[in-house]
């Protein structure tokens, strides 16, 4: 997911969607030590746009513009 597209959604869709990655996080790490993974950068990618939703909050949260897309 795109930052700009995250910085689109409200403070609380962000939250929402931060505790639904964090969840899918939790079964792709389950599923891993279960059975394997079909894509392993799959728990990589999910990671990263986890510190993309995280970040975005903490921008709004602190009041930063953005001018870019």
């Amino acid at each position: 997911m795109k930052a700009a597209e995250l910085r689109k959604m409200t403070l609380e869709e962000l939250r929402k969607k931060l505790d639904e990655m964090k969840m899918e996080l939790l079964k792709l790490r389950f599923k891993q030590r279960i059975s394997g993974l079909d894509n392993p950068m799959a728990i990589r990618k999910l990671r990263k746009d986890i510190a993309r939703v995280l970040t975005v909050i903490r921008e709004k949260e602190a009041g930063v513009k953005h001018d870019g897309p």
